[in-house]
């Protein structure tokens, strides 16, 4: 691969510094059987406290979302909290491969705007953040999941940045003191938010792996629409990690960095994001790394571009491979020589700087 690969320019003329803006939705929902949950009550007191207009829906559907065309839809689910009771499909949990075992969900629908979102097409309806009330119930449901005689991941951001909705909700520390009294289980989370010391103190035990997601300059401050900064993130990253009696988390960490793109000049972005997290995480501490190339699906795709029309994002179909999977489905991913290359940079430079952290994956 070289780096002349006909690409978007991703330039950013300066690196972005900002932390996270808290998001504070335009309209907050909350169905009938949400309210009669006691861990609904509390999202609800956090939501006042907050100042923000509740609505409680006379029934448990939630309506009124779609607009005159799918940007307008865009935006007012974006715009929107619901709180509703998780259906009993949630307790039945799926298997989440590479990430953990079994993905347990606390809510479904993301905050931020990030061009590439993985949620596209994966969810049904206008992207709503929809944020379940019976938490405690889907907890206790996760102790039939675990395994005698071996450690049992469960990972929780499958469908939400569980962190960037964390100030309304209060799942994710709620998850962590679950988690914390069960010796056969361990919690996995990853966010693109920084907003973590509500979760420096928990007794989490070391059985939560708090993970950032990190990615080139370029990449993150064109394409991840109300996130933190890669700075911001990377100080997250430190403070979650050092220990609690240096006023840290303590906790074990990871990176997870994704979605690489060989935009031009990759590998000087990359090497420059690998040597600012090795001065980040200048400590010794229980790290571990994911690499995630950028892929699509064709449905994903068309919706992506319906939410973002002027992306510069390459989806550009002829210059992909696809790959198949068991169901049929499609996805475009990069050509074999071009993931070589990436996996063969990413793997080579990580272990030059973490030699003892291991990669977990690539896909």
């Amino acid at each position: 691969m070289t780096d002349s690969l006909q690409l978007p320019v991703l330039t950013a003329p300066e690196p972005r510094t900002n932390a996270a803006r808290l998001w504070l939705p335009k309209r907050v929902l909350f169905t009938p059987d949400a309210l009669e949950e006691p861990f609904g009550q509390q999202i609800l007191a956090r939501a006042e406290a907050h100042q923000l207009e509740v609505e409680v829906l006379k029934n448990n559907r939630i309506t009124g979302l779609r607009g005159a065309d799918e940007r307008e839809t865009y935006r007012r689910a974006k715009n929107t909290l619901a709180v509703v009771k998780a259906p009993a499909g949630a307790l039945r949990l799926q298997p989440t491969p590479p990430s953990a075992d079994w993905q347990m969900n606390l809510a479904e629908g993301c905050p931020a705007h990030c061009q590439y979102c993985y949620l596209a097409g994966s969810l049904q309806g206008p992207p709503v953040v929809r944020v379940f009330a019976n938490l405690p119930q889907l907890l206790q449901n996760t102790a039939q999941y675990e395994q005698p005689g071996r450690l049992t991941s469960f990972e929780v951001s499958c469908y939400t940045d569980v962190l960037g909705i964390e100030h309304l909700t209060g799942s994710l520390a709620e998850c962590v003191r679950y988690f914390g009294t069960r010796e056969g289980a361990r919690l996995r989370f990853v966010s693109k938010y920084n907003q973590v010391e509500p979760l420096l103190a928990l007794p989490h035990h070391g059985h939560t792996r708090a993970r950032i997601s990190l990615n080139a300059e370029p990449v993150a401050s064109r394409l991840e629409g109300g996130t933190a900064s890669v700075s911001a993130r990377l100080l997250a990253l430190r403070q979650l990690a050092l220990p609690q009696e240096q006023g840290g988390g303590g906790y074990p960490v990871g990176v997870v960095l994704a979605p690489i793109m060989p935009i031009p000049n990759w590998r000087q972005h990359y090497t420059d994001l690998l040597d600012r997290l090795q001065n980040t995480l200048d400590f010794p501490c229980d790290l571990t790394v994911e690499f995630i190339s950028h892929r699509f699906t064709p449905g994903s795709k068309d919706v992506l571009l319906q939410w973002y029309p002027n992306t510069s994002l390459d989806f550009d179909e002829a210059t992909r491979a696809v790959k198949r999977n068991k169901f049929g489905g499609t996805k475009y991913v990069y050509q074999p020589e071009d993931m070589r290359a990436l996996k063969q940079f990413f793997y080579a430079e990580w272990q030059r700087r973490f030699p003892q952290a291991p990669i977990l994956y690539w896909t």
